[in-house]
């Protein structure tokens, strides 16, 4: 039984990665389609398919994704995306790239 534990424990030590520089981190983006510029006129506004419309047209973003209150949300930057949180009256807080 003590030989077996220590035969585990030595295979987990194996795999173990050596102390050493890591892979590079990806490069930051540079930019996306989707641009910010104008976005906040619509904090105020009440949620709708046609506000949704005219947030992607002038935004620049071909994926909407709207934020419902306490709705729980990826953390995930997508350049190509504009995040759209509003309140229960279905008013808009934020519109933002991402």
């Amino acid at each position: 039984m003590r030989r077996m534990a220590g035969l585990i424990l030595l295979g987990l030590t194996a795999c173990a990665g050596t102390p050493g520089p890591g892979p590079d981190a990806p490069p930051a983006v540079a930019g996306g389609p989707c641009r910010n510029d104008g976005l906040e006129r619509f904090a105020g506004q009440k949620a709708s398919a046609e506000t949704g419309a005219e947030i992607l047209q002038l935004s620049g973003a071909t994926t909407l994704r709207w934020g419902a209150p306490g709705m729980a949300m990826t953390m995930d930057y997508r350049p190509d995306r504009v995040t759209v949180s509003y309140d229960a009256a279905m008013v808009i807080i934020s519109a933002r790239c991402g």
